[in-house]
C-alpha cells in the first residue's frame, strides 16, 4: 500500500519558512509522533528511542512540528519552550502524539501559513492565556477583556484630556457671571493666587466663553488685543485681534453655531465653530507699565450679543479677578469622566471623530446613553484615571522624543511639539504632544507655534537644569541671558508649581522677572542674570524668584514680538545652572 504522505504536494516558496500545519505528515490514522523525513528548515537528527531531535542551522519550529507529526504548541510544551525561538544544538521532545483529528489529511487540507494559528498556551505581560483550538477559555476572556477596558480607558483618559480642561474653564467662569455676559478681566493682572495652567503676569487677560446654542452670536473685538477661539474641543478655530483678521484694528466676529444654514450678513468676520460651546481669551498690553489703557479700551470697545439683538446689545459685566482666589485647573481623578460625559452629551458628534468617540463609548461614555459603570468598570476607570495623570506628566515633564527640544542636548523645550495641530505629518495625530500641551497649558493657536517675526509670542521652557536634573525648591540657580534678548516688545521669566502647573505660590504676588519690571538689574555688556531659590542673593531681589523647598517647579520664557536672531539660533538663553 502506498503511503498517503508520499501525496501531500511540495511547499509553495511563500510558506517554505517556518510552516505552522496542524496536518501532520502521517499516514492517515496513525496516531504516535514519530520521524517523517527530514525537509527543508527541518533538517536535524531524531533519535526515536529518546523522541528527541537535535536542531541545527536553518531549522524552524513549525517545520520540525510537521516532521515530527505533532503540534506547535505539543512541542513547544513539551520541550518547555516559551517562544518559537531555537537554537541550533538544542534538544527537542516529541512530546505525546497528536490527535488522530489533528493529524488526519483530508481532502481540501492546505499548508497554514506561519503566524496563523494561535498555541493553546500563550505566555504574555497579563498572564498565561489558555485556548482550545483558538477557543479562549473562561478565565482568559475575562483577563483579555480587562486589560481591553483598561487599554482603552487609558488611551480615553489621555484623549479626554483638553476636553476636560475647557470644561472646568467653563464651570469657572460660569462662577463668576452667565456665558456671553461677562469678561472675566484681570484688571490688576494675574497673580499666584490665580490657579490657571501656566498663566502669565504680564499681560490683562480676558476669559469669555461663548455659547451658540441659542443662534449666532456677534463678538465686537477691541483693538490692540491678541487672541483666539477655541472650540469646546479645544482645537483653534480663529485668531482675534493682532494675528486675527481686524489685524489688530478691532471688528465684529460673527460667531455661528455648528450646522448653520442661515443668511450671513456682510461685514461681519465670520467664524464656523463645530461646537456650541467656546473659549474667547484675549490680552491686552501695559502702557508704561500701566494696565490701565488696556483694560479701558477692552472696557469701551467690547461687546457680545445675539444676531438678533444688534441693535440693543446688552451691557457686559466686567469681573475683576486679579487677587481673587480661584481655580481653572480642572481635576484628573475620577471626576475627570463625569466632566468628560457632559460635552459628549452636550454637543454634535460631528465636531469630534469616529476613533475617538468610539474610544469614549467603549467605556461608557456615549452621546444619548447614561453614563453609568458597574463596579467592575468604575474600578477601571479610577485605575486609569490615576494612571493617565502621571502618564501625563511623565510625558510633558520627560519627553522621549528629540523632537520636542530646540536644542541637542539642552532641556530647552518647545510648548508645542506637533504645531498647533499637533501632528507629526499632516493628517497624523502627534499624540504625546497634544497630551503634553493640554496638560501644560491652554490656548491654542498658530501664533504660538508659527514663525511670525516681530508678532505673537515664544515659549521657550525648561523643568530642568543643565545636567537634566529637575529643579529643587530649596536649592539656588541661574539662568544667564545674553544681551539684545531678540524682542521687539518685552520677554519675562514665570516660575510654576510641577503639582497644579500655575503659578508657584510664594511671599512675592507675581513669581517672575521682566524686562518690563524698571528695577530689574542689567549687566554692564546688556546680558541679565536671573535667579531662583528659597532666598534671593544679596543685592539680586529685583532679578530673583522665590522658590519652596520640598516642591518641584518648572519655569517659561516668554518672548513677545521675537525677532529673527530668535528664529535662527543665533541668539539662544544659557542653561540654567546649578549654584553652589
Amino acid at each position: 500500500m502506498t503511503s498517503q504522505c508520499s501525496a501531500i504536494p511540495r511547499l509553495a516558496p511563500r510558506y517554505a519558512l517556518g510552516v505552522l500545519t496542524v496536518v501532520a505528515c502521517l499516514c492517515l490514522g496513525t496516531a504516535q509522533a514519530g520521524d517523517n523525513g527530514a525537509r527543508h528548515h527541518a533538517e536535524g537528527e531524531y533519535d526515536s528511542a529518546t523522541a528527541t531531535y537535535t536542531v541545527v542551522k536553518g531549522d524552524d519550529l513549525a517545520a520540525i512540528a510537521l516532521r515530527l507529526g505533532v503540534s506547535v504548541a505539543e512541542l513547544r510544551a513539551a520541550s518547555g519552550l516559551t517562544s518559537d525561538l531555537i537554537e541550533p544544538g538544542q534538544k527537542l521532545v516529541a512530546g505525546r502524539a497528536a490527535s488522530s483529528a489533528a493529524q488526519a489529511e483530508y481532502k481540501y487540507t492546505t499548508p497554514i501559513a506561519p503566524g496563523v494559528m494561535v498555541p493553546d498556551k500563550v505566555e504574555t505581560s497579563i498572564g498565561t492565556l489558555n485556548l482550545n483550538y483558538g477557543y479562549p477559555d473562561d478565565a482568559t476572556t475575562q483577563k483579555v477583556y480587562d486589560n481591553l477596558d483598561a487599554s482603552r480607558a487609558l488611551q480615553a483618559y489621555l484623549l479626554g484630556i483638553p476636553i476636560v480642561n475647557q470644561v472646568g474653564m467653563r464651570a469657572t467662569l460660569s462662577e463668576f457671571g452667565p456665558a456671553n455676559q461677562t469678561d472675566v478681566i484681570w484688571e490688576d493682572l494675574v497673580d499666584s493666587r490665580t490657579v490657571e495652567l501656566t498663566a502669565n503676569d504680564n499681560t490683562v487677560y480676558s476669559f469669555i466663553w461663548l455659547d451658540t446654542s441659542k443662534g449666532p452670536l456677534v463678538v465686537e473685538v477691541p483693538p490692540m488685543v491678541l487672541g483666539l477661539i477655541d472650540d469646546f474641543w479645544y482645537r483653534w478655530v480663529a485668531d482675534v485681534g493682532i494675528t486675527g483678521e481686524d489685524k489688530g484694528k478691532g471688528g465684529k466676529y460673527l460667531i455661528l453655531p455648528p450646522g448653520y444654514t442661515g443668511d450671513v450678513p456682510d461685514g461681519y468676520f465670520v467664524v464656523r465653530p463645530s461646537t456650541y460651546g467656546n473659549w474667547m481669551p484675549f490680552r491686552s498690553f501695559l502702557v508704561d507699565g500701566s494696565t490701565k489703557p488696556g483694560v479701558e479700551s477692552v472696557k469701551k470697545h467690547l461687546k457680545i450679543y445675539q444676531l438678533a439683538d444688534a441693535a440693543d446689545p446688552p451691557e457686559i459685566k466686567y469681573v475683576n479677578a486679579s487677587g481673587i482666589p480661584s481655580n481653572f485647573v480642572p481635576p484628573g481623578d475620577y471626576s475627570f469622566w463625569n466632566m468628560l460625559n457632559q460635552v459628549i452629551q452636550e454637543e454634535p458628534s460631528e465636531g469630534s471623530d469616529p476613533t475617538t468617540l468610539g474610544l469614549f463609548a467603549s467605556i461608557g461614555i456615549q452621546k444619548g446613553k447614561p453614563f453609568d459603570p458597574d463596579p467592575r468598570m468604575k474600578k477601571i476607570l479610577e485605575d486609569a484615571a490615576n494612571i493617565g495623570a502621571v502618564t501625563a506628566r511623565a510625558i510633558a515633564f520627560r519627553m522621549r522624543e528629540k523632537d520636542a527640544y530646540f536644542y541637542p542636548d539642552s532641556p530647552w523645550r518647545l510648548p508645542f511639539f506637533g504645531g498647533y495641530k499637533f501632528e507629526v505629518s499632516p493628517g497624523v495625530a502627534n499624540l504625546d504632544g497634544a497630551a503634553f500641551f493640554y496638560y501644560f497649558a491652554t490656548g491654542v493657536t498658530p501664533a504660538m507655534a508659527e514663525k511670525m517675526v516681530g508678532k505673537g509670542s515664544q515659549y521657550p521652557w525648561s523643568a530642568q537644569d543643565s545636567a537634566g536634573n529637575p529643579f529643587d525648591g530649596g536649592k539656588n540657580y541661574k539662568l544667564h541671558l545674553p544681551p539684545n534678548v531678540p524682542v521687539k516688545d518685552f520677554w519675562s521669566v514665570i516660575v510654576y508649581d510641577n503639582q497644579t502647573r500655575s503659578m508657584i505660590q510664594t511671599d512675592q504676588r507675581f513669581p517672575s522677572v521682566s524686562s518690563q519690571n524698571k528695577d530689574m538689574q542689567v549687566n554692564a555688556d546688556g546680558s541679565v542674570d536671573v535667579y531662583f531659590g528659597p532666598t534671593a542673593p544679596a543685592g539680586k531681589e529685583n532679578n530673583w524668584v522665590q522658590t519652596i523647598p520640598g516642591k518641584g517647579w518648572f519655569m517659561i520664557l516668554r518672548l513677545y514680538g521675537p525677532l529673527e536672531p530668535w528664529f535662527n539660533q543665533t541668539w539662544r538663553p544659557g542653561e540654567i545652572e546649578l549654584q553652589p
